[in-house]
Parts: C-alpha cells; structure tokens; sequence
C-alpha cells in the first residue's frame, strides 16, 4: 500500500549526495547498554548526532528534547560510558563541551531473544516518530489556516508491503536499502542544499507472523 508516490528530486540536488567518510560501525549487544538506550531523550540524541554527524553541545540537544541542560548532561555522559557518542572537539574559546557520535553508522544486536529490550527501545523509536507526525501536522495546519501554500505531492510518504524472502533475501534487501539511504547522505552536513527540507525517515522489516 502507498500512501503517496514520492517525486523525482531536484537537479539542483544532484551534487549533494553520499557523504565523503571512513565508514565506522557502532553495535551494541551488551544487554544492560540496550536498557540504557531506552530512554526517548537518549534514542533522541543518538538519532540526532549519528543522522547529520554534527556535534552538538548539550544545551543544544536540550532544546531538542525539553530537557534541562544538566539533565542532557547526564545521559550523554551515559551514552559515553557505552561508547555510542563521544566528546568533540571545539572551536575557539567555546564555553561548553561539544558531543558527536562515536560512529558512522548504529545498530542493536541481542541476539534476537523475545523478550530482548530493543523492543523496549522500538516502542520509544515509534513514539519518537509519532511526534514527529503530530508535529508536522499541526505546522501543516496553521499554513493553511493563514491560506499558506500547501506541500508539493510526495512530501509524506508511507508504503507498506508483504514480500516472501529467504534469509539471503532478506540481508541482501536490507544492504540494498541501507545504501540508498547512504547515497543521499551530505557529503558536508554543514553545508545544506539551498531548498533541502531534514526529512525524517524510518524503514522497518519483520517476520508476519500472524497465522
């Protein structure tokens, strides 16, 4: 089912596509490091820092999630011990201490247990999403109220699908996706394309198992 049929991109950004960077992979299988994660500030901030690979102080992150900045503090300190973000350099005589992902790229791994705590973390993901929704919605609204132009066609995309796949299948559509994805990263995350909108996105695969 498609909700709406994504549109071509632009031409003008063509030139701002796959980042230029040493790949490096951050995998957490410590079953006690994935309770950590489930927190909606801390799944916040590792979606933040690892999507735009920009440093981010803790006020910053802070603003981002309605926390005070001394309670951001505390779970990047968190999110350190476990060695998902780490601190980054700063420029001139900055006050504050900046933070960056400790990668290029994260993922969970427990194994797969059932009652592993990613799914704990997968609830938080999708509420994280959800608030993106409500957000986005209620925007939308107040640019028509005041007779705004609306989006384009395409602008909000939702598919799903039913496939039938083998496990070679199954990880061979999953690079395939992962490096598209890679494909329309920056190459610069500082320097956004005149007329680029921060999309979010969110791609899942499961087993249906419903009888």
């Amino acid at each position: 089912m498609n909700a709406e049929t994504p549109q071509t991109e632009p031409a003008a950004l063509e030139g701002a596509r796959r980042r230029a960077r040493p790949e490096k992979k951050v995998e957490i299988t410590d079953p006690k490091a994935i309770r950590a994660l489930a927190h909606a500030a801390r799944l916040e901030v590792i979606s933040e820092l690892y999507s735009t690979q920009v440093s981010r102080t803790a006020t910053e992150l802070a603003a981002q999630t309605g926390l005070t900045p001394s309670a951001m503090s505390y779970h990047l300190r968190a999110l350190q011990k476990w060695g998902i973000v780490e601190p980054a350099a700063t420029a001139g005589d900055a006050r504050e201490r900046r933070w960056r992902a400790a990668g290029t790229d994260f993922t969970i791994n427990s194994g797969g247990g059932v009652a592993s705590p990613e799914f704990a973390v997968l609830d938080l993901e999708l509420d994280a999403f959800r608030r993106r929704v409500d957000a986005y919605a209620k925007v939308r609204d107040e640019r028509r109220k005041i007779s705004e132009s609306t989006e384009a066609p395409g602008v909000v995309v939702l598919s799903t699908h039913l496939l039938y796949l083998t496990a070679a299948q199954r990880s061979e559509l999953t690079a395939k996706v992962f490096g598209l994805l890679k494909e329309y990263e920056l190459e610069d995350p500082d320097q956004v394309p005149e007329g680029a909108e921060r999309m979010a996105t969110m791609w899942s695969m499961i087993p249906d198992d419903r009888k």
